[in-house]
């Protein structure tokens, strides 16, 4: 039913002007439009709406993600503008903070400015 149809996703901010900054400079998102209950974003095709909220609390997992061909590449180049990347205790990361999963895929985690955890995926 909905698979031939197009996603799009949601991601709360709480600061639209420095969400739009992030999203378009720092990862490089064509900026749509803004019908002030979200900024439009396109990636890649898809949809992103990055909608105007109160305060919350982000939540403690990824919820938006990038596949990506070569992801120490990526992070690298994420890196050189100024994108840190998480570090967590239970995993082992390599020096750029890319983690192998024990099949294979590797992931790097980052926050935006709403603390919203945003990741790259190689698979």
């Amino acid at each position: 039913m909905l698979d031939a149809t197009p996603l799009i996703a949601f991601i709360p901010t709480t600061d639209a002007a420095r969400a739009r900054d992030f999203y378009e400079t720092r990862l490089g998102l064509s900026f749509v439009s803004d019908d002030n209950f979200a900024l439009v974003m396109d990636a890649n095709g898809t949809m992103l709406r990055i909608v105007r909220v109160g305060q919350f609390t982000p939540a403690p997992f990824t919820i938006l993600g990038w596949a990506v061909p070569g992801i120490h590449d990526t992070v690298a180049a994420m890196a050189a503008k100024g994108i840190v990347f998480k570090r967590y205790p239970h995993f082992e990361q390599s020096p750029d903070g890319v983690w192998t999963a024990p099949g294979g895929a590797k992931v790097a985690w980052f926050e935006d400015p709403d603390g919203n955890t945003l990741s790259l995926s190689q698979h």
